[in-house]
């Protein structure tokens, strides 16, 4: 579970320009993420037969740096 208070703090410091109500947009928005996406494995070949049938995928990964 995501700290709502902790999310602000990163955000804040990510974007000191932003004023407080995009702040709470974009936590409101994260926090909400949860309901929408999953974690997956990394068993490559369930995630290809996943794909076959029509299931959508977006992988991320952190840039370095």
């Amino acid at each position: 579970m995501i700290d709502r208070q902790k999310l602000e703090t990163i955000l804040r410091r990510r974007f000191p320009d932003a004023a407080h109500v995009q702040i709470a947009a974009a936590a409101n928005a994260i926090m909400g993420l949860a309901d929408e996406w999953e974690e997956v494995g990394v068993d490559l070949g369930v995630l290809a037969r996943e794909a076959e049938v029509g299931t959508e995928f977006r992988i991320l990964r952190r840039r370095d740096g």
